[in-house]
């Protein structure tokens, strides 16, 4: 305030000078925003073109030489143990979910009757080798004779001839009154006696020798140990020696028992089923690939799967080793019938056998009917 003003001077001046206004607020110039639009969709375009290329190079490089699915599960060649005779179990030393071994005893039924099969069937075999050692013994018993009755026809021819001559004999003298009409008659019925005799002879080395052929057909060429007779008999002592063996079920393969549905004391018939071994060390994968995938893929290719129980730290290595000879919905119980008017096209999956590395089912077992994911390199 100046010194020469007084206070109501100074508050008049003050009312009569304008107040100070406030500067106006700029505003941005249409430019710059468009400035600022190109550069964000340069930005974005090329974050695109980046991202295409990597992507476009990911497939080129890896995708495209892979297919892959997570429509497969583990499967095996599943042994069914069945009872080939039937009878009353008397043990079953195993229990579901066991490990077997190839040879290992599963049951054994009650093996009394096939016992005494066996011994009824070594006798009928020794009583067959003892009767067929009579048919030897009887052609050589029936060669004698017939070699008897050949001696008897020549014993009769001799007889013949000379009753022959003396009948001849007698017959001369008698004309001329030397011999008499009974001597005459004698030599006649001598002779008659002979030639009876000698037909008589041939009569019995015909019948003996029928009787050596007829004896001969049953060793016709064979021995004791060849005859039919002996070998029926050894073929029904080994079939029962093959039943009794069969009391004694044994593993036909390596793996876990399954399906186990006997108990001991249980009869069973021949033909039932007892229980499943799976054979898990030698599981394989069937891996169903969209049919569009297959294109490329052959038998050998290299795999590498991962399965739902161990996760993805745990990769199994396999190959393909088949396709099957259809596509799953071919071989189901109500096949799709395309031919009735309702037809829509859906992609069919065909099953494709996958083989497992043994040593990493050794290290990681699998169970048959797990999921898995199978990749397959078609690259090569």
């Amino acid at each position: 305030m100046p010194l020469d003003q007084s206070p109501a001077e100074t508050a008049s001046a003050a009312q009569a000078e304008p107040a100070p206004q406030a500067p106006p607020t700029a505003k941005p110039a249409p430019r710059a925003n468009g400035e600022r639009r190109r550069r964000l969709f340069t930005v974005l375009g090329l974050v695109i073109a980046i991202v295409a290329l990597l992507y476009g190079a990911y497939w080129m490089l890896v995708g495209s030489r892979h297919v892959d699915t997570d429509d497969a599960y583990v499967q095996a060649s599943t042994a069914q143990v069945t009872a080939l005779v039937s009878g009353a179990l008397t043990s079953v030393p195993v229990n579901e979910t066991q490990p077997v071994k190839k040879g290992q005893v599963l049951a054994t039924i009650d093996d009394n009757d096939f016992r005494l099969a066996v011994d009824r069937a070594r006798a009928d075999l020794d009583q067959a080798q003892r009767r067929v050692r009579q048919y030897f013994a009887n052609d050589k018993a029936l060669a004698a004779q017939t070699d008897a009755r050949t001696s008897d026809i020549a014993r009769a021819q001799s007889e013949l001839r000379r009753a022959e001559v003396e009948y001849n004999r007698r017959k001369n003298l008698a004309g001329a009154g030397a011999v008499s009409g009974d001597e005459l008659t004698a030599a006649e019925t001598t002779r008659a006696t002979a030639q009876a005799a000698l037909a008589q002879a041939k009569a019995n080395a015909v019948a003996a020798s029928q009787q050596r052929n007829a004896a001969a057909v049953l060793i016709e060429g064979s021995d004791v140990a060849g005859n039919p007779e002996v070998v029926n008999a050894k073929a029904r002592l080994a079939q029962a020696e093959l039943d009794l063996s069969r009391t004694v079920v044994k593993a036909p393969v390596d793996g876990v028992v399954t399906r186990s549905t006997i108990e001991v004391g249980q009869k069973v018939a021949a033909g039932a089923p007892l229980m499943n071994i799976v054979p898990v060390q030698n599981a394989y994968v069937d891996a169903n690939f969209k049919e569009v995938q297959l294109r490329k893929v052959r038998v050998g290719q290299p795999v590498v799967l991962t399965s739902d129980l161990y996760g993805s730290r745990v990769k199994f290595h396999g190959k393909v080793v088949g396709f099957s000879g259809g596509t799953g919905s071919a071989f189901a119980v109500i096949p799709a019938q395309n031919a009735t008017g309702n037809w829509i096209k859906v992609v069919q999956r065909v099953p494709v056998r996958i083989a497992l590395d043994p040593q990493e089912l050794a290290q990681h077992p699998l169970r048959v009917g797990l999921s898995m994911k199978a990749d397959i390199d078609i690259g090569g």
